[in-house]
């Protein structure tokens, strides 16, 4: 009987492969550098010939690099740890790993370093299951069309700037603006809907990381949250690694089936230390100082976000990159190489964060290019026409401020125009199912907020949402059933919010 030559081939390089990592290894532990010379965050090794890209190297005392720059004569060591214990001279080992870190159901829940050790109190990880932190994108025909939305639970988002499952969607605006803030709502709306978290701060003060911890916890939202945690007390190297390794962690979730949320914050202080160490292992300087491929360096991060196809995992992987601009600058370098990666933008303006706006969303400014397609039904009926009559506003207020006349018609829109700004600001922690939504926004276009005082809008909110919910039940489980929102369903919606504000009204 002939034997199957298909299994033999495949056995036969099977051993082949098998022999030529076992040899690799071997070479790697037999191959010694010495360090022959140390700076603030790298080293250079000489010795060490065959060495691979992003090879783990391990120096003596027991400090960690990545091996970056292979140079023909010496090899740039990006250092993941301090730098005190190394001096010239002292020997440096290969270990054939490619720079990695662990992967699997233990992390969730869990405070990780960009290592993937622990930072919290839970004990030690034993996970076999490691990956390493660059990988390749999904190739096109593993990607699957964004259909599924992501809920924020804010207003203007949801409405206006929708998010989908598998979408990039960019963050961006100026120092203390609210940015995380959005980010930390986000991940706490995503409770009872099955999509994990990872949240990868890059260079914050541990005090906030610890604030943003402690928010977590508070809401109960650790429990399907990882944070992978490379703060400014750290090295640039352990920075500038840190949303690699998170990305890899979350896309096991992914391949997996599951519908996963990462956010980075923030990209720019991840430039700031990728271009720390590009100048210091002499890489050549370009505009404001950073390397020429620093677009690469977001490109090859944030692509790896997407819908997978189902014969691939039909997992979702949805980033919510944030950066910071100086001076409302979003034409700066790195800003504009995010925006021109992402699928859109949120743009926040320290104008209205000042005039008390929350969250201080600029509308005009601010684009999803694809969510629209994953968008709920319910919202496409009032999200056009609400789009439309705020950009009509905002032109209208900036001439009533010069004391114009004014007739009654255009007097209306303004009205409607501040009611709708009063419903578009959300205190933090406040998120809002999408069907409450719905109601709560077609009452404002409709005029039927009109008559209630600026002041008492809130109130007339929460009036709003509690008569839905006591008399639309069905209704609004309908709505997000993702069904259409009929003639008769905006009749009813409006003839209950009319109902419950009748006693706010002037």
């Amino acid at each position: 009987m002939q034997p199957n030559l298909t299994s033999t081939l495949a056995e036969t390089f099977a051993l082949i492969d098998h022999s030529l990592s076992r040899s690799q290894s071997e070479l790697a532990t037999q191959e010694v550098g010495r360090v022959i010379s140390v700076g603030q965050g790298v080293a250079q090794v000489r010795g060490i010939p065959g060495v691979q890209a992003e090879e783990l190297i391990r120096f003596q005392g027991g400090t960690l690099g990545m091996a970056y720059n292979l140079d023909p004569d010496e090899v740039g060591v990006v250092l993941l740890g301090s730098s005190n214990k190394l001096i010239a001279g002292i020997p440096a080992y290969r270990t054939g790993r490619i720079l990695d870190v662990p992967v699997g159901d233990q992390l969730i829940g869990r405070v990780v370093s960009a290592l993937g050790q622990p930072l919290d109190d839970q004990g030690p990880l034993r996970m076999p299951q490691r990956r390493t932190i660059e990988r390749p994108a999904p190739p096109i025909m593993h990607r699957a069309p964004v259909t599924k939305p992501l809920q924020t639970g804010i207003k203007a988002i949801d409405s206006l700037l929708p998010i989908g499952r598998g979408q990039r969607e960019l963050i961006v605006g100026d120092r203390q603006t609210g940015k995380t803030a959005i980010a930390l709502d986000t991940i706490l709306n995503q409770r009872n809907t099955n999509v994990l978290c990872v949240y990868c701060a890059i260079g914050q003060r541990n005090s906030a990381v610890a604030k943003f911890l402690a928010q977590l916890q508070h809401y109960d939202a650790l429990k399907y949250t990882l944070v992978v945690v490379a703060s400014g007390d750290d090295s640039p190297g352990v920075q500038f690694i840190a949303p690699y390794a998170a990305t890899t962690m979350a896309e096991y979730f992914m391949e997996q089936g599951r519908d996963v949320l990462i956010i980075y914050d923030d990209l720019t202080r991840h430039a700031r230390a990728y271009r720390e160490l590009s100048l210091l292992l002499r890489r050549p300087p370009g505009r404001e100082a950073y390397p020429g491929d620093i677009f690469y360096l977001h490109s090859r991060l944030l692509e790896r976000s997407t819908h997978l196809r189902e014969e691939y995992g039909g997992g979702s992987l949805t980033a919510l990159p944030i950066a910071e601009t100086q001076s409302q600058n979003i034409s700066a370098y790195i800003p504009t190489n995010l925006i021109s990666i992402t699928d859109g933008q949120i743009v926040l303006s320290p104008d209205l964060f000042r005039k008390g706006n929350l969250p201080a969303i600029d509308v005009g400014k601010s684009v999803s290019r694809v969510g629209g397609k994953a968008q709920l039904p319910c919202y496409r009926s009032v999200a056009g026409e609400l789009r439309l009559s705020y950009s009509q506003f905002e032109e209208l207020e900036v001439f009533a401020r010069f004391g114009t006349r004014i007739d009654d018609e255009t007097r209306k829109l303004l009205e409607r125009g501040r009611r709708v700004r009063e419903v578009f600001k959300q205190m933090q922690y406040e998120t809002m199912p999408p069907a409450e939504q719905v109601a709560v926004l077609l009452a404002a276009i409709e005029g039927l907020l009109n008559q209630v005082p600026l002041a008492k809008v809130h109130k007339a909110e929460q009036a709003i949402s509690e008569a839905v919910n006591s008399n639309l039940s069905e209704l609004l489980a309908r709505m997000t059933s993702a069904e259409k929102l009929t003639k008769e369903d905006r009749a009813d919606l409006l003839k209950v919010a009319a109902a419950a504000i009748e006693s706010l009204k002037e």
